[in-house]
């Protein structure tokens, strides 16, 4: 596992070694975050299923350390909402500078 907070080798595993899926991925990735942002600035109804999406995209992508806080935010309550929103800046963070480093951000 990597030490960061994205795994891009679990992901390139993942994907064959294709890069252009990588890239795909990690675009939609990104395009969901803005919409999760925007959830956990007012978190409310829905709450536990936005963790929840949000713990799936991230294992999906080798982002362990987002989706471990998003489990234990789905089995939480709003107030989490900080925590998760820090840990998917680091992600965020990470995938950001991966794509600029790979040529594809």
């Amino acid at each position: 596992m990597a030490d960061g907070a994205v795994d891009f080798e679990y992901l390139e595993t993942f994907a064959a070694g294709d890069m252009q899926v990588v890239t795909d991925v990690l675009s939609l990735f990104q395009g969901q975050a803005e919409l999760w942002q925007a959830r956990l600035d007012a978190p409310g109804d829905g709450w536990r299923d936005l963790a929840h999406t949000i713990k799936g995209s991230a294992r999906g992508i080798g982002a362990t350390a987002l989706g471990e806080v998003a489990d234990r935010a789905e089995r939480s309550d709003a107030s989490m909402a900080p925590e998760l929103r820090s840990a998917l800046a680091d992600a965020l963070a990470e995938i950001e500078g991966y794509l600029t480093r790979i040529g594809g951000g």
